[in-house]
């Protein structure tokens, strides 16, 4: 069995949307593969309570006890092995993890590190990605599903949707319509490199 580890520190939509998306279209069926467990940086991250409504293994690991990030990603590291299967390492699937990880945790998981970005990359690499593109005056927006390396925001693309950037949008309303989005190709692109 594939196990896939989600990290998230929020509301957990795009997790929800993996969860979803893996019982529905029978995952661990066709694709030998679960969601295995949700960790989250942050004791009040909502997602957490879905995660175990679902019997999803949880756990919470506070960055803001440990002296360093290195040793953050190194206990972050111990708990996601945990769930590795023989012949199967673990996919490690960021979805809302709000920290930037440590070259060191990247090259560990290389190839099998997946994060979601709000902008078609490599536009708008960072925070701020809509107000961003309605303030260059783009005309499409959009989401970027990719594997993670050392450079933040880059890696090779899996997914892209492409969403209309209106006229009289805000950076709430366009978050809005490119979250919808979100939630269709994330699952998608995961369910992809399953296959692979």
């Amino acid at each position: 069995m594939k196990n896939i580890v989600i990290l998230i520190s929020g509301g957990g939509s795009n997790m929800a949307a993996i969860v979803k998306t893996a019982q529905r279209d029978g995952w661990r069926e066709r694709l030998g593969a679960q969601v295995a467990a949700v960790i989250s940086n942050k004791l009040d991250a909502k997602g957490l309570v879905f995660a175990r409504e679902q019997g999803i293994a949880t756990e919470v690991l506070d960055h803001k006890a440990f002296a360093s990030r290195e040793e953050f990603d190194a206990a972050l590291a111990a708990v996601i092995d945990r769930f590795d299967a023989p012949g199967a390492p673990v996919l490690v699937v960021l979805a809302g993890f709000m920290r930037i990880l440590t070259p060191g945790f990247v090259n560990r998981y290389a190839g099998r590190l997946v994060n979601i970005h709000p902008s078609l990359l490599p536009a708008f690499p960072g925070l701020h990605t809509h107000q961003r593109a309605i303030d260059a005056g783009c005309q499409f927006a959009g989401v970027t599903v990719h594997q993670v390396t050392a450079e933040l925001d880059h890696g090779p693309i899996l997914a892209q949707a492409v969403v209309p950037v209106l006229p009289d949008d805000t950076a709430d309303t366009l978050a809005a319509r490119v979250l919808t989005q979100e939630h269709v190709i994330y699952p998608r692109a995961i369910a992809g490199l399953l296959q692979k």
